[in-house]
């Protein structure tokens, strides 16, 4: 009798505990199941990785006494989180740290002037190209005479940014030592005090730079154009970049990246 009760209160159990791991089971399943733009949603706001050294397409300005991070790809960020009901957090981190952190799930998505290759396609998938600029080179004014040439570079050593398609290029460069560190501001440190002799930048990038700095100079030297730039997310969030394709197609047919670009390159220019 003592036996068949015993065996009873562990049938119960054993069934109790059963309910109880499939419940567990649905609820783990259903949140694996919400989609990362359902999450955004949830959460009520998406964040952006960028790396906020490259103007105009995203830079430190102080803005009503308080430094902000500013620039054409943050406007264009600021219209996705807009289309999508949700409030804007950024990120400012290392160029180089932007795919590992997005793998993470550490940011929601790139905005960053980064240019989609068959490596990082790898890692992530990216949305639509919405931005193409000329490949230049900044050097000091007091050498616009002596670099006038590709070829002129040889023995010269030349910056780049770690991870970028201008460290590619710069490595392309016939006979040059290249130096590549993480940070743009600090490859210009390095320029400015006589460590490097010419830093590889997107031409809107090295104009800045000179514009706000005598001392530099863009000498009228191409290494082509870009293939174009685009905005990354993590890999299986569809309808996440479907969405943000969406915002890039009406920014692009409303002539509104132009108007991005034109405003931040002016903000870039000011005092």
């Amino acid at each position: 009798m003592f036996k068949t009760k015993v065996k009873g209160i562990i049938a119960i159990l054993l069934i109790f505990s059963l309910v109880l791991g499939f419940a567990g089971c649905s609820k783990e399943s259903k949140t694996s199941q919400e989609s990362k733009l359902s999450q955004i949603k949830s959460n009520g706001k998406i964040v952006l990785g960028t790396a906020a050294d490259y103007p105009p397409y995203e830079f430190h300005k102080e803005i009503d006494g308080k430094d902000t991070i500013v620039g054409f790809d943050i406007e264009i960020a600021k219209a996705i989180a807009e289309d999508l009901g949700v409030e804007l957090e950024i990120k400012d981190m290392k160029f180089d740290g932007l795919l590992a952190a997005l793998v993470a799930d550490k940011i929601d998505f790139i905005v960053a002037g980064m240019v989609p290759t068959e490596e990082r396609e790898q890692s992530v998938d990216f949305t639509k190209q919405y931005y193409q600029a000329e490949q230049s080179i900044l050097i000091k004014a007091e050498d616009a005479d002596k670099f006038k040439t590709k070829e002129d570079f040889k023995g010269a050593v030349v910056g780049a940014q770690k991870s970028t398609i201008q460290e590619e290029i710069a490595k392309g460069i016939e006979g040059a030592q290249v130096k590549s560190l993480s940070k743009i501001t600090d490859l210009v440190l390095e320029l400015s005090n006589d460590k490097i002799d010419a830093i590889v930048l997107v031409k809107p990038v090295a104009t800045a730079y000179a514009k706000s700095n005598p001392d530099l100079f863009v000498p009228e030297i191409s290494f082509g154009t870009e293939e174009g730039v685009a905005g990354a997310v993590n890999k299986g969030n569809k309808e996440l970049l479907e969405a943000i394709n969406q915002t890039l197609e009406r920014l692009i047919n409303e002539g509104k990246i132009d108007q991005f670009v034109s405003e931040a390159t002016e903000l870039a220019d000011s005092e």
